[in-house]
């Protein structure tokens, strides 16, 4: 089988002021560095707009009706000192959960080995309540509560290997016993969540928190020593990646020193989760990564794994 990649045009049309670092130049930086020779496999798909349904999963009818109000006719709005509204920022949004969502579709139908959403904005930081941190709705939680309720699994895992923690994805899946969630991300750093004591309501959260400075050498401890041996046990039936590229070692908003290697070898530990107990079945989306060039080399490196493990 194949690789799926999930994106939209509409991801360019959601624009934030000049000078913010979550533009429309990362969707740009990550279509081209998947447009190269050795992705001429990939079975590109075009992200579908998310029923009304799929965001009610994870959030209110209140909420989104708040976004809705919030849209401007031009120019931004913005949510927070970070999160902003520009004329396309719905239609993007809600691709990026139909994404999500299509891409669980279509690999627990077969159609495809794995998937990953070339979408923005991101999702990991949205609250059930709260836009913030550039994101909207929770799209990998989404996805997983449709993995879940629709298709029927009874164990779901979510890796997330984005510099800054998703508190949006713990917020949202904090009472969910069927979902393991496990976050590696640099502490202190915005949001200030993730701690090693925020474990769930039931126990299925798993936060390794890595100090400033650090690089590959302690990411991979934190996943052959405590997140890998975690998952393994549970024996998930899906694995959902929350893949952020903002841990690289030349991004603006952080200071962990992880290479482009790194990104691919975070990324085989977790297929070789998904190989042993998910039938290798994988699906990844977008969430952050400032520096466009570190950006385009991880989600390349990234990508290129999902195939070798696809093919």
């Amino acid at each position: 089988m194949t690789t799926a990649v999930f994106t939209h045009p509409s991801g360019l049309s959601h624009v934030t002021p000049p000078g913010h670092p979550e533009r429309v130049d990362r969707l740009e930086a990550v279509t081209h560095a998947l447009a190269g020779e050795s992705f001429d496999g990939l079975d590109r798909r075009e992200a579908p707009l998310a029923d009304r349904a799929e965001v009610l999963r994870c959030h209110p009818e209140e909420y989104i009706a708040r976004i809705e109000a919030a849209m401007p006719a031009e120019g931004w709005t913005s949510l927070d000192a970070d999160t902003h509204l520009s004329p396309g920022s719905l239609e993007a949004a809600l691709r990026g959960v139909g994404g999500c969502t299509a891409a669980v579709d279509a690999v627990m139908a077969g159609e495809v080995a794995n998937a990953f959403v070339a979408m923005r904005p991101p999702g990991h930081h949205a609250e059930t309540e709260t836009a913030m941190g550039f994101c909207l709705f929770g799209n990998v939680a989404i996805a997983a509560k449709r993995s879940l309720d629709h298709h029927g699994l009874s164990r779901v895992a979510i890796v997330d290997f984005d510099v800054h923690h998703g508190n949006g994805t713990q917020d949202l899946l904090w009472d969910e016993a069927r979902v393991r969630f496990a976050s590696t991300h640099q502490m202190p750093l915005y949001p200030g969540s993730g701690a090693s004591h925020e474990v769930g309501a039931h126990g299925q959260i798993t936060n390794v928190p890595l100090n400033p400075g650090s690089g590959g050498v302690e990411m991979r401890a934190a996943y052959d020593r405590v997140i890998i041996p975690m998952l393994e046990e549970f024996a998930p039936e899906l694995v959902l990646i929350s893949a952020g590229f903002d841990a690289a070692v030349a991004d603006p908003l952080a200071n962990l020193n992880w290479t482009t290697e790194d990104f691919a070898w975070v990324t085989r530990r977790i297929c070789d989760v998904a190989e042993a107990h998910s039938a290798a079945r994988v699906v990844s989306t977008l969430e952050g990564g400032y520096d466009l060039d570190a950006l385009a080399d991880g989600v390349a490196a990234h990508v290129q794994v999902l195939m070798e493990r696809g093919g």
